[in-house]
């Protein structure tokens, strides 16, 4: 029976089955917009926090920080309040929908870029805050400077909050109801199909979800490698 399930799941994806393509290509829709909201809030804040200097800095850091620990059916919770008719967001009508589960998924992962991107940051900021302070930048201007020259490095994290917005189950389920057309993801979809016993749809999920887990790492890889040999980091 579980060779059965794997070689159905294999003819699933090798066929291009238009119920796997539509739930694949949904995931990716939704982790890519929070990917890329999370990565114009994360960076900056992560920059910011490594190179400037202010009252409860300190205390900020430690914040950051603890959020990227932030359970996921909790934030699935707090956004759903916030959009559920009752919330101060309900007007807008976005529960049950791919806009909230990009909500959910920048909540997720802006803490987690912002986090790795003050480490990387601060060992860069040793080296160039005493040239910075001599041509009298200031943090506004500095920011966009030290993401560059750190772009290298910085692409594994970008590529850890795709890994972990790819990969998020508890917050998109339940602000996106997990509805087949809709609101359905590669991670709702397993759980949904393993619940009803349909092994093969589940395996073959499954399966996209670990090649594309593979991939990412794997490009973060080849960028280090590339940066190294380049000198870049």
């Amino acid at each position: 029976m579980l060779t059965d399930a794997f070689a159905e799941a294999f003819h699933l994806i090798v066929s291009g089955s238009d119920a796997l393509t539509e739930i694949m290509a949904l995931s990716i829709q939704v982790s890519l917009s929070a990917l890329l909201a999370s990565v114009l809030l994360g960076l900056p804040i992560g920059t910011a926090l490594a190179i400037s200097q202010f009252s409860g800095k300190r205390i900020a850091i430690t914040i950051v920080n603890a959020l990227m620990g932030l359970p996921p059916v909790v934030v699935g919770l707090v956004v759903y309040l916030m959009l559920s008719r009752s919330g101060p967001l309900g007007v807008l009508e976005l529960l049950y929908t791919p806009t909230a589960m990009v909500i959910a998924q920048v909540a997720l992962i802006t803490p987690i870029i912002a986090a790795m991107t003050h480490q990387v940051m601060s060992d860069l900021h040793d080296e160039y805050k005493d040239l910075f302070k001599s041509l009298g930048i200031g943090t506004g201007r500095a920011v966009p400077a030290y993401i560059w020259d750190a772009r290298y490095s910085l692409s594994t994290t970008v590529l850890a909050g795709f890994g972990r917005a790819i990969s998020e189950v508890g917050a998109v389920m339940i602000v996106g109801g997990n509805i087949d057309h809709l609101t359905r993801v590669m991670t709702t979809a397993i759980a949904l199909e393993t619940s009803r016993g349909e092994l093969a749809m589940a395996l073959a999920l499954g399966i996209v979800l670990l090649m594309l887990a593979l991939i990412a790492n794997a490009v973060a890889t080849w960028i280090q490698g590339f940066a190294q040999r380049n000198a870049y980091v």
